[in-house]
């Protein structure tokens, strides 16, 4: 009779283990860009990265901040 009470909380713990599981595959799909956008983004990357062959540098795949002097610029 003890294992009961010690069933019933894993069996709890087992239930919102799935419970979290499910709820952050679903928010995975929510924020996972669309196959278009990433085409997109993947051809643009491509694309810079012939455009600057042969280069020391990688493309970045964001644009980073201005200087301080390009911010007294704008």
């Amino acid at each position: 009779m003890a294992q009961a009470p010690a069933q019933s909380d894993a069996q709890a713990r087992a239930e919102e283990t799935r419970e979290r599981d499910e709820t952050l595959s679903r928010r995975e799909k929510e924020n996972r860009p669309d196959d278009k956008a990433k085409q997109h983004l993947d051809r643009k990357l491509d694309e810079a990265l012939e455009e600057s062959f042969p280069g020391s540098d990688p493309v970045s795949i964001s644009q980073p901040a201005p200087s301080a002097p390009d911010k007294d610029q704008t």
